[in-house]
């Protein structure tokens, strides 16, 4: 009987583990609070990456363009993968005039709000 309780603690131990290890993984992988993105001429653009997690809920919205990388966008802007302007004008502004369009809070549509 004490093999059977052993046991069973044992498999349960190791099913909480597993899954601790998988919260882990997809936490480990959502990036920073905050990044630092290649802004062109302009220079880095400091981009609060949490804020926008927590209010977009989607990764697609921004990670259908470029993929869950740091230093992608200046990676795929070298390698002529993104148009100049691109991530800013079809990603960036895109979604921030949106959401100004639909009364809802939204983040800088003139230059200085991201990179001044």
């Amino acid at each position: 009987m004490k093999k059977i309780n052993l046991s069973i603690i044992i498999s349960v131990l190791i099913m909480i583990l597993a899954a601790a290890l998988v919260i882990a993984a997809e936490n480990e992988n959502r990036g920073g609070e905050i990044l630092k993105v290649d802004g062109g001429s302009k220079g880095e653009v400091t981009f609060p990456h949490k804020e926008h997690q927590d209010n977009l809920k989607d990764c697609k919205l921004c990670h259908d363009t470029f993929p869950q990388k740091l230093g992608v966008i200046k990676e795929m802007k070298d390698k002529k993968e993104l148009k100049r302007k691109q991530v800013m004008n079809d990603v960036c502004l895109k979604c921030h005039k949106d959401y100004k369009k639909a009364n809802k809070a939204y983040g800088p549509i003139n230059c200085n709000g991201c990179h001044g």
